[in-house]
């Protein structure tokens, strides 16, 4: 009996002192980030300091919008099954055949914070890969990064996460330009969560803008980071993201916007879906086609100042014809 207990106690101290050790990476992170855009407003900063800012104003003139990221949940308020968009029992169909788009959607209930326990929030914060698999068999109509067309990645990082493949789950420049933009706005207008962080918001965590809940966020972040390669974030992201109108996840949304597989969507096709996360209630062409294309004439730009398309592949997308489904 007295061998029993010791193993567990030591599971249970390296499982808090790994979340101190994150909390405190997570406290100096936004002290850097604070005395960064502090050391930016003063008069002289260094060549190094000056070659950021550029890169931060460079970028926020790219993709800068009317307010921050809008986050709707792909899972419904008990976090345990995706949301049904249909609201209706499965009759094989996809959403472009069972029903029209829906543009003025009823509000849903608030999502409410999963209570699994005290040491299993933090085991799930120290080891996020047996929650994230168990949250990824209850998706519908998942889609493999292999069944989606390259470009629609490409678009989507240039877009939303210029900086994905190179940071550790959050981005110091990325927080720094949206503290600089949010200040001189006197409101929000830009938010700084990456793509993993936007990944692991959709799949365990509210939209509570409490120190508590994007303290977790971070963590969960960093881990997502440790256990997962980055291809395999950006799948999981495309699968539980919101893209306006009630389509949920890169499937529902081709099907939804455009009635194709997500492999056969064309540039054009893939730079306007890429640019709905970001507002989709606004963005969506259901809503608002105007502001649909103007949206996804910025993702186009993003795409051509990164370098992934060219000058005469940028010209062919922004003039090609959008034909919705619907």
């Amino acid at each position: 009996m007295s061998n029993e207990n010791p193993p567990k106690q030591r599971r249970s101290f390296r499982v808090i002192f790994k979340l101190i050790k994150f909390v405190i990476a997570m406290v100096l992170t936004f002290c850097i980030s604070f005395a960064v855009t502090l050391y930016l407003k003063t008069d002289e900063p260094t060549d190094l300091l000056d070659s950021y800012a550029e890169e931060v104003f460079e970028e926020e003139e790219v993709v800068k919008t009317a307010n921050a990221p809008e986050i709707k949940t792909l899972f419904d308020d008990r976090n345990q099954q995706p949301f049904d968009a249909a609201g209706a029992k499965d009759t094989g169909q996809t959403a472009s055949e069972s029903s029209p788009p829906v543009t003025d959607i009823p509000p849903q209930p608030a999502r409410q914070a999963e209570d699994i326990g005290l040491l299993a929030t933090l085991d799930r914060m120290t080891s996020i890969k047996p929650a994230v698999d168990e949250k990824l068999k209850t998706i519908p109509h998942y889609t493999a990064l292999n069944d989606m067309p390259q470009l629609l990645c490409q678009a989507v990082v240039s877009v939303e996460d210029s900086r994905f493949y190179t940071h550790r789950g959050f981005d110091l420049f990325g927080i720094a330009r949206a503290v600089l933009v949010n200040v001189e706005a006197g409101e929000i207008q830009e938010g700084a969560s990456t793509i993993t962080q936007q990944t692991v918001k959709n799949l365990f965590l509210t939209s509570d803008q409490t120190f508590t809940r994007k303290a977790e966020e971070l963590v969960l972040s960093m881990n997502m980071e440790k256990d997962f390669d980055k291809n395999k974030i950006l799948e999981i992201y495309l699968n539980v993201i919101y893209f306006g109108s009630n389509y949920y996840g890169i499937h529902d949304a081709a099907q939804g916007y455009f009635g194709k597989e997500p492999a056969d969507l064309t540039l054009a096709e893939c730079a306007m879906l890429a640019g709905l996360p970001n507002a989709p209630s606004l963005y969506s062409p259901y809503v608002d086609f105007h502001l649909a294309k103007k949206r996804q004439l910025v993702v186009i730009d993003a795409m051509e100042k990164t370098g992934v398309i060219s000058t005469r592949e940028a010209e062919s997308a922004r003039i090609e014809e959008i034909i919705l489904a619907h």
